[in-house]
Protein backbone atom coordinates (compact mmCIF):
# COMPACT_ATOMS: atom_id res chain seq x y z
CA UNK A 1 0.00 0.00 0.00
CA UNK A 2 1.18 3.51 -0.81
CA UNK A 3 0.84 6.46 1.55
CA UNK A 4 0.74 10.04 0.31
CA UNK A 5 2.00 12.80 2.61
CA UNK A 6 1.44 16.47 1.67
CA UNK A 7 4.06 18.79 3.22
CA UNK A 8 4.11 22.59 3.31
CA UNK A 9 6.97 25.08 3.52
CA UNK A 10 6.26 27.60 6.29
CA UNK A 11 8.11 30.06 8.50
CA UNK A 12 10.01 28.07 11.12
CA UNK A 13 8.00 27.85 14.34
CA UNK A 14 10.92 29.29 16.34
CA UNK A 15 10.94 32.51 14.31
CA UNK A 16 9.04 35.58 15.49
CA UNK A 17 6.76 36.57 12.63
CA UNK A 18 6.84 40.22 11.60
CA UNK A 19 4.33 42.11 9.51
CA UNK A 20 5.46 44.30 6.59
CA UNK A 21 5.45 48.04 7.19
CA UNK A 22 2.74 48.53 4.54
CA UNK A 23 0.50 45.82 6.14
CA UNK A 24 0.35 43.85 2.89
CA UNK A 25 1.49 40.62 4.52
CA UNK A 26 4.18 38.88 6.52
CA UNK A 27 7.83 39.79 5.96
CA UNK A 28 9.67 36.74 4.57
CA UNK A 29 12.99 38.44 3.76
CA UNK A 30 15.91 36.42 5.20
CA UNK A 31 13.49 34.38 7.33
CA UNK A 32 14.22 30.74 8.13
CA UNK A 33 11.69 28.40 6.53
CA UNK A 34 11.02 24.76 7.41
CA UNK A 35 8.47 21.98 7.13
CA UNK A 36 5.12 22.61 8.79
CA UNK A 37 5.36 20.81 12.19
CA UNK A 38 2.08 18.93 11.73
CA UNK A 39 3.27 17.69 8.33
CA UNK A 40 6.52 16.54 9.91
CA UNK A 41 4.47 14.40 12.30
CA UNK A 42 2.55 12.99 9.31
CA UNK A 43 5.83 12.03 7.60
CA UNK A 44 7.05 10.34 10.78
CA UNK A 45 3.82 8.36 11.10
CA UNK A 46 4.08 7.22 7.47
CA UNK A 47 7.63 6.01 8.14
CA UNK A 48 6.49 4.12 11.25
CA UNK A 49 3.71 2.44 9.26
CA UNK A 50 6.29 1.39 6.66
CA UNK A 51 8.63 0.08 9.36
CA UNK A 52 5.70 -1.93 10.76
CA UNK A 53 5.14 -3.51 7.33
CA UNK A 54 1.78 -1.80 6.77
CA UNK A 55 3.00 0.48 3.96
CA UNK A 56 5.23 -0.24 0.95
CA UNK A 57 5.96 3.25 -0.39
CA UNK A 58 5.85 6.81 0.96
CA UNK A 59 5.29 9.68 -1.49
CA UNK A 60 5.81 13.25 -0.25
CA UNK A 61 4.04 16.07 -2.10
CA UNK A 62 4.50 19.82 -1.84
CA UNK A 63 2.57 22.56 -3.65
CA UNK A 64 4.01 26.07 -3.83
CA UNK A 65 7.24 27.71 -4.96
CA UNK A 66 10.42 26.04 -6.24
CA UNK A 67 12.03 26.45 -2.82
CA UNK A 68 9.65 23.74 -1.57
CA UNK A 69 12.29 21.33 -2.92
CA UNK A 70 14.14 21.86 0.36
CA UNK A 71 11.08 20.76 2.34
CA UNK A 72 10.66 17.68 0.17
CA UNK A 73 14.35 16.79 0.56
CA UNK A 74 13.83 16.93 4.32
CA UNK A 75 10.93 14.46 3.98
CA UNK A 76 13.09 12.22 1.78
CA UNK A 77 15.93 12.40 4.31
CA UNK A 78 13.52 11.37 7.08
CA UNK A 79 12.50 8.29 5.10
CA UNK A 80 10.07 9.09 2.27
CA UNK A 81 10.78 7.14 -0.93
CA UNK A 82 10.07 9.76 -3.57
CA UNK A 83 8.61 13.23 -3.92
CA UNK A 84 6.42 15.33 -6.19
CA UNK A 85 6.79 19.11 -6.35
CA UNK A 86 3.94 21.09 -7.91
CA UNK A 87 5.26 24.56 -8.71
CA UNK A 88 2.12 26.66 -8.35
CA UNK A 89 3.66 30.10 -7.78
CA UNK A 90 6.82 32.12 -8.40
CA UNK A 91 6.18 34.47 -5.47
CA UNK A 92 7.01 33.19 -1.97
CA UNK A 93 4.34 35.52 -0.56
CA UNK A 94 1.58 33.75 -2.50
CA UNK A 95 -0.22 31.13 -0.42
CA UNK A 96 -2.09 28.52 -2.48
CA UNK A 97 -5.59 28.26 -1.08
CA UNK A 98 -6.86 24.97 0.46
CA UNK A 99 -9.41 24.21 -2.28
CA UNK A 100 -6.78 24.51 -5.03
CA UNK A 101 -4.38 22.37 -2.98
CA UNK A 102 -7.11 19.76 -2.44
CA UNK A 103 -7.91 19.66 -6.18
CA UNK A 104 -4.24 19.13 -7.06
CA UNK A 105 -3.92 16.44 -4.39
CA UNK A 106 -7.02 14.72 -5.75
CA UNK A 107 -5.42 14.55 -9.20
CA UNK A 108 -2.23 13.13 -7.69
CA UNK A 109 -4.23 10.59 -5.67
CA UNK A 110 -6.10 9.52 -8.82
CA UNK A 111 -2.72 9.00 -10.49
CA UNK A 112 -0.84 7.33 -7.63
CA UNK A 113 -3.73 5.39 -6.02
CA UNK A 114 -2.48 5.46 -2.39
CA UNK A 115 -4.35 3.57 0.32
CA UNK A 116 -4.05 6.43 2.80
CA UNK A 117 -3.29 10.15 2.76
CA UNK A 118 -1.56 11.34 5.95
CA UNK A 119 -1.63 15.12 6.34
CA UNK A 120 -1.02 17.64 9.07
CA UNK A 121 -4.28 18.90 10.59
CA UNK A 122 -3.36 22.48 9.64
CA UNK A 123 -0.49 24.70 8.56
CA UNK A 124 0.91 27.05 11.18
CA UNK A 125 1.01 30.01 8.78
CA UNK A 126 -2.68 30.30 7.86
CA UNK A 127 -4.29 27.86 10.35
CA UNK A 128 -6.94 26.96 7.76
CA UNK A 129 -7.46 23.33 8.85
CA UNK A 130 -9.41 22.66 5.64
CA UNK A 131 -7.33 20.82 3.02
CA UNK A 132 -7.77 17.30 4.41
CA UNK A 133 -11.52 17.68 4.77
CA UNK A 134 -11.86 19.17 1.27
CA UNK A 135 -9.77 16.35 -0.21
CA UNK A 136 -12.00 13.78 1.50
CA UNK A 137 -15.08 15.42 -0.01
CA UNK A 138 -13.56 15.60 -3.51
CA UNK A 139 -12.48 11.95 -3.42
CA UNK A 140 -15.55 10.61 -1.59
CA UNK A 141 -13.19 8.90 0.89
CA UNK A 142 -13.61 8.40 4.60
CA UNK A 143 -11.75 10.81 6.89
CA UNK A 144 -10.34 10.87 10.41
CA UNK A 145 -9.18 14.26 11.66
CA UNK A 146 -7.06 15.35 14.66
CA UNK A 147 -5.49 11.90 15.01
CA UNK A 148 -3.42 11.14 18.11
CA UNK A 149 -3.12 7.40 17.32
CA UNK A 150 -3.35 5.51 14.02
CA UNK A 151 -3.50 1.74 13.52
CA UNK A 152 -4.05 -0.12 10.24
CA UNK A 153 -6.18 -3.26 10.67
CA UNK A 154 -6.76 -5.03 7.37
CA UNK A 155 -9.07 -2.92 5.21
CA UNK A 156 -9.68 -0.38 7.98
CA UNK A 157 -7.83 2.25 9.97
CA UNK A 158 -8.55 2.63 13.68
CA UNK A 159 -7.92 6.24 14.66
CA UNK A 160 -8.02 7.92 18.07
CA UNK A 161 -9.09 11.53 17.68
CA UNK A 162 -8.61 14.48 20.00
CA UNK A 163 -11.98 16.17 20.53
CA UNK A 164 -13.22 18.84 22.93
CA UNK A 165 -14.57 16.28 25.39
CA UNK A 166 -11.45 14.08 25.43
CA UNK A 167 -10.59 11.23 23.04
CA UNK A 168 -12.76 9.51 20.42
CA UNK A 169 -11.82 6.24 18.70
CA UNK A 170 -13.29 5.54 15.27
CA UNK A 171 -12.83 2.90 12.57
CA UNK A 172 -12.76 4.08 8.95
CA UNK A 173 -12.55 2.06 5.76
CA UNK A 174 -9.55 2.33 3.46
CA UNK A 175 -8.72 4.30 1.40
CA UNK A 176 -8.94 7.19 3.82
CA UNK A 177 -7.71 10.69 4.67
CA UNK A 178 -6.11 11.12 8.12
CA UNK A 179 -5.08 14.51 9.49
CA UNK A 180 -2.67 14.29 12.42
CA UNK A 181 -2.38 16.16 15.71
CA UNK A 182 0.67 17.06 17.81
CA UNK A 183 0.52 14.14 20.24
CA UNK A 184 0.62 11.42 17.56
CA UNK A 185 4.43 11.03 17.67
CA UNK A 186 7.82 12.72 18.00
CA UNK A 187 9.41 13.19 14.54
CA UNK A 188 12.93 11.84 14.05
CA UNK A 189 15.94 13.88 12.99
CA UNK A 190 17.36 13.09 9.57
CA UNK A 191 20.86 11.60 9.86
CA UNK A 192 23.71 12.89 7.70
CA UNK A 193 23.90 9.66 5.61
CA UNK A 194 20.13 9.88 4.96
CA UNK A 195 20.45 13.54 3.99
CA UNK A 196 23.07 12.54 1.41
CA UNK A 197 20.90 9.65 0.15
CA UNK A 198 17.91 12.00 -0.16
CA UNK A 199 19.72 13.94 -2.89
CA UNK A 200 19.56 10.86 -5.11
CA UNK A 201 15.92 9.99 -4.47
CA UNK A 202 13.47 10.86 -7.30
CA UNK A 203 11.76 14.24 -7.14
CA UNK A 204 9.33 14.96 -9.98
CA UNK A 205 8.42 18.55 -10.80
CA UNK A 206 4.93 19.35 -12.06
CA UNK A 207 2.64 22.37 -12.50
CA UNK A 208 -1.07 22.81 -11.67
CA UNK A 209 -1.68 22.84 -15.43
CA UNK A 210 -0.46 19.24 -15.62
CA UNK A 211 -3.43 18.33 -13.43
CA UNK A 212 -5.90 20.76 -14.99
CA UNK A 213 -6.26 22.86 -11.83
CA UNK A 214 -6.65 26.65 -11.69
CA UNK A 215 -4.91 28.07 -8.62
CA UNK A 216 -6.19 31.66 -9.03
CA UNK A 217 -7.03 32.99 -5.54
CA UNK A 218 -10.66 33.27 -4.43
CA UNK A 219 -9.80 35.32 -1.36
CA UNK A 220 -8.27 38.79 -1.13
CA UNK A 221 -6.30 39.77 1.97
CA UNK A 222 -7.10 43.40 2.67
CA UNK A 223 -4.49 43.98 5.38
CA UNK A 224 -2.28 42.19 7.87
CA UNK A 225 -1.61 43.65 11.31
CA UNK A 226 0.30 42.71 14.44
CA UNK A 227 -1.81 41.45 17.36
CA UNK A 228 -2.32 43.90 20.19
CA UNK A 229 0.41 43.71 22.80
CA UNK A 230 -0.65 42.49 26.23
CA UNK A 231 -1.05 45.08 28.94
CA UNK A 232 1.27 44.88 31.92
CA UNK A 233 -0.03 43.01 34.96
CA UNK A 234 -0.62 44.50 38.38
CA UNK A 235 0.77 43.24 41.69
CA UNK A 236 -1.73 43.25 44.56
CA UNK A 237 -0.91 43.32 48.25
CA UNK A 238 -3.47 40.83 49.57
CA UNK A 239 -6.11 38.27 48.67
CA UNK A 240 -8.85 40.75 49.57
CA UNK A 241 -7.41 43.26 47.14
CA UNK A 242 -7.20 40.57 44.47
CA UNK A 243 -10.86 39.66 44.97
CA UNK A 244 -11.85 43.32 44.78
CA UNK A 245 -9.92 43.77 41.53
CA UNK A 246 -11.58 40.69 40.03
CA UNK A 247 -14.99 42.05 41.00
CA UNK A 248 -14.18 45.39 39.37
CA UNK A 249 -13.16 43.59 36.20
CA UNK A 250 -16.38 41.60 36.21
CA UNK A 251 -14.50 38.30 36.44
CA UNK A 252 -16.42 37.23 39.54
Amino acid sequence: MKVLVPVKRVIDYNVKVRVKADSTGVDLANVKMSMNPFDEIAVEEAIRLKEAGKVDEIIAVSIGVKQCQETLRTALAMGADRAILVVASEDVHTDIEPLAVAKILKAIVDEEQPGIVLAGKQAIDNDMNATGQMLSALLGWSQATFASEVNIEGEHAVVTREVDGGLQTIKVSLPTIVTVDLRLNEPRYASLPNIMKAKKKPLDEKTPGDYGVDTAPRLEILSTTEPESRKAGEIVGSVDELVEKLKEAGAI
